[in-house]
């Protein structure tokens, strides 16, 4: 493998790994267990296996089956943190974040740095949210809407 290709496949890698990092900042601010190092290793290591991938492109259909694996991977990771309590689910944002964590990793991994970025931005966003002026009312009118059910 050429020097320059690695050099490119290194700096996708610390790319992924910044962009999980910042997705796990917001969790880690509001206490959560999975922060910077949780959300910083999943991407990172979808894009390696991304890269190991797009690097075996053509040997007969290894590219397509590793990153597919990450997505099972991930998914089962993501199962082991919801947990019931009381009756209550508790969990599932931090597995749903922690799986498209990687697929951020995975679009890095392709060089798809746009979509790559923007889904980390949505992620943050999406986790952010609920600590906006005014959520608390959205909630509040969810759940009544839902005992109606």
């Amino acid at each position: 493998m050429d020097w320059q290709v690695e050099l490119i496949m290194a700096l996708r890698a610390v790319i992924a790994a910044v962009l999980g990092g910042f997705i796990g900042a917001e969790r880690e601010r509001h206490g959560q267990d999975a922060g910077i190092r949780t959300y910083g290793a999943v991407a990172l290591g979808a894009c390696v296996f991304g890269l190991i991938s797009a690097h075996a492109l053509g040997t007969s259909g290894v590219d397509t089956r590793i990153a597919g694996q990450v997505v099972s991977g991930v998914g089962f990771l993501g199962a082991g943190v919801i947990m019931r309590e009381q009756g209550k689910v508790t969990g599932l944002t931090t597995a749903a974040t922690v799986w498209s964590t990687a697929a951020v990793g995975l679009a890095i991994a392709f060089g798809m740095y746009l979509l790559g970025t923007l889904t980390a931005a949505i992620i943050f966003i999406l986790l952010a949210s609920h600590h906006l002026p005014g959520w608390n009312l959205i909630a509040k009118k969810n759940h009544k809407s839902d005992d109606h059910n």
